[in-house]
C-alpha cells in the first residue's frame, strides 16, 4: 500500500468537497439564511484538513488495486463525515449520528432521511442536502478523476472500483477523458430537466434541488410530501421520465451521440430494464385502478412515477404507496432489488446482473437435456469470462445474505418484519423510502443511533457494490507497506 498517495488524494478530495460547498454558501447569502456562518466554518475546516493531507505526502503514480479500493472506501466515508458539518453547525440536525446518516444518504443517492419537517430547514442547507445527490450520483471519486490531473495513470484503479456494475468500460482511451464525457452527459441531462420543469412553472429553487435528486437518483425533496406537493401531472411526468433516463447506462447516450443507434437498440440490459418497467407499470396500474382509483389514467400516471422512482432507486413519491394493495407493494418491493442499469446513477443489484442470472438459469435448464453441451454466457455478441459470471453469482449471494442478516439485526429493536425488511432493502439498494414505518410518508428518525449507523453502512455497501467495503477487512490489503519512502 502506498500510503502517501492515498492520503494525498484523499486530501485533494476534501479540497474539492470544500469548493463544492461554496454554491450552498452563495444560496444562503442570497436568501439571507441563518446558515451562512455554518458553511463558512465547514469550508474552512474541510479546506484546512484537506490542505494538510494533500501537502504532507508525496504522490506516486503507481496506484494499484489496493490503493484504488482504499481511496474509494475512505473517500466516501471522509466526504460524508465532513459533508455533515453544515447540518451540525447550522443546528438543522443536532446529533452527529443523524447528520452522518443524512449525509451518507445524500452522497450515496439513497434519499433516506431523519428530518421530520424538512420545510423549516434553511435554504442553503436544503441546497447542500440535494447537491450531495448530484455530486454522489456520478461518483465523488469519478469527479475527482475528471478534474485532478495529478491522478495520472492511476486513475483507472479508482474509476474501476468507483463505477457501478460488474464491468466498467472506458469510453475514451484515457480514463480522465472518459470521466469528462460522462460528466458532460450528466450536465446535459441536468440542464434539460431544469428547463422542462421551469416550463411547467415549478419555482426556480425547487426546480434545481429536485433536478439534483432526479438526475442523481437520490430523492431528497424540500417538501414534506415530496413531489406529491406539486399537484401537476406535467411535473410528475417530467420527473418520472428523467428518473428512468437516469437509470440508463450513461455510455449508451454517448453511443447515441456518435450515431450508433443499433448498438443501443440491441443492448440487452436496456431492453430488460425497459421491459421490467413496462410490465410493472401495467400490472400496478390495473391493480390500483380496480381497488382504489377507478380512473385508469390517474392510476397509470401514479404507477409510472412510483415504478420509475423505485427501480431507479430515486425514492421520490407522489402518493403514499404503502397504502396500496399488497400485490402492488410486492412488485415495488421486488423492484428495490433490481435497480438501474450498470453505468447509471441508480443503485440496486443492476439489471445486467439480473440478466446474467437469468441466462445462468436458462443454461442450467438446457444442461438437463444436453449435459455435455458447452453453453457460454453471452451479453450481445460478447462471451462473459467465467470469473465475471462467478463474480456476479457471488455478488447476488452476498447481497441476499446481507439483506437477511440486516433485517434480523434491525428487528432486534422490536421493529416489525415489513418495516425491518423495508428499511434494509431501501438502504442497501440506495432507494430511500421503504415500507411500513419507513414508507414514503415517514422518516428513519424512529431508529436508534446503533441502527442508523448500521443502515449508514448498508448505504455505503450498496453504493460501493459490497466488495469495496468488505475487502478492506482482508489482511492482504494492508501488508507489505513502506510508509517512509512516500513521505
Amino acid at each position: 500500500m502506498v500510503y502517501g498517495s492515498v492520503i494525498k488524494i484523499l486530501g485533494n478530495l476534501l479540497l474539492v468537497e470544500a469548493a463544492l460547498m461554496i454554491p450552498s454558501l452563495l444560496v444562503s447569502i442570497y436568501y439571507d439564511g441563518s446558515d451562512k456562518m455554518a458553511f463558512i466554518i465547514s469550508i474552512i475546516i474541510t479546506s484546512l484538513i484537506g490542505l494538510i493531507m494533500s501537502k504532507s505526502f508525496r504522490f506516486s503514480k503507481s496506484i494499484k488495486a489496493r490503493e484504488g479500493l482504499t481511496i474509494v472506501a475512505f473517500g466516501w466515508i471522509l466526504a460524508s463525515f465532513f459533508g455533515s458539518l453544515p447540518f451540525i453547525f447550522s443546528g438543522s440536525i443536532l446529533s452527529w449520528v443523524d447528520a452522518f446518516f443524512e449525509t451518507v444518504s445524500g452522497f450515496t443517492t439513497t434519499g433516506a432521511t431523519i428530518i421530520d419537517n424538512v420545510e423549516v430547514i434553511p435554504k442553503g442547507v436544503l441546497f447542500w442536502r440535494s447537491f450531495t445527490h448530484w455530486i454522489g450520483g456520478m461518483g465523488i471519486l469519478v469527479f475527482t478523476v475528471a478534474i485532478l490531473p495529478t491522478l495520472g495513470v492511476g486513475g483507472f484503479q479508482i474509476f474501476k472500483v468507483e463505477s457501478p456494475g460488474p464491468q466498467p468500460d472506458r469510453i475514451a482511451p484515457r480514463i480522465k477523458d472518459t470521466a469528462k464525457i460522462l460528466y458532460t452527459t450528466y450536465f446535459v441531462i441536468t440542464i434539460l430537466q431544469i428547463v422542462l420543469l421551469l416550463v411547467g412553472k415549478m419555482p426556480f429553487f425547487d426546480t434545481i434541488v429536485h433536478t439534483f435528486g432526479t438526475v442523481g437518483t437520490g430523492g431528497f425533496s424540500i417538501k414534506n410530501s415530496s413531489v406529491g406537493a406539486y399537484n401537476s401531472t406535467y411535473i410528475h411526468l417530467v420527473i418520472g421520465t428523467f428518473m428512468i433516463l437516469s437509470g440508463v447506462n450513461f455510455s449508451l447516450y454517448y453511443s447515441l451521440f456518435k450515431g450508433r443507434w443499433k448498438e443501443v437498440i440491441k443492448n440487452e440490459e436496456l431492453r430488460l430494464y425497459l421491459g421490467i418497467i413496462f410490465m410493472a407499470v401495467l400490472l400496478i396500474a390495473l391493480n390500483i385502478n380496480t381497488t382504489i382509483y377507478h380512473r385508469f389514467w390517474l392510476a397509470l400516471r401514479d404507477a409510472f412515477f412510483q415504478v420509475g422512482s423505485i427501480i431507479t432507486t430515486t425514492g421520490y413519491a407522489t402518493v403514499d404507496f404503502d397504502k396500496w394493495p399488497t400485490f402492488s407493494k410486492t412488485i415495488l418491493f421486488s423492484l428495490m432489488f433490481v435497480g438501474g442499469c450498470a453505468g447509471s446513477t441508480g443503485g440496486g443489484m443492476k439489471n445486467i446482473r439480473i440478466l446474467v442470472l437469468l441466462k445462468l438459469v436458462k443454461r442450467e435448464i438446457s444442461k438437463i437435456f444436453h449435459p455435455r453441451a458447452v453453453i457460454p454466457i453471452k451479453i450481445g455478441d460478447r462471451v462473459l469470462p467465467n470469473e465475471v459470471v462467478a463474480g456476479i453469482t457471488s455478488f447476488f449471494t452476498l447481497y441476499i445474505m446481507i439483506f437477511i442478516l440486516g433485517t434480523i439485526f434491525i428487528s432486534l429493536e422490536g421493529i416489525d418484519f415489513e418495516s425491518s425488511a423495508g428499511a434494509v432493502a431501501a438502504t442497501l439498494g440506495n432507494i430511500g423510502p421503504g415500507l411500513g414505518l419507513v414508507g414514503p410518508a415517514r422518516t428513519f428518525n424512529q431508529f436508534s443511533h446503533a441502527s442508523k449507523l448500521l443502515l449508514s453502512l448498508f448505504m455505503l455497501l450498496g453504493r460501493l457494490e459490497l466488495f469495496t467495503i468488505i475487502a478492506l477487512f482482508a489482511p492482504s490489503v494492508w501488508k507489505n507497506e513502506i510508509l517512509p519512502k512516500n513521505r
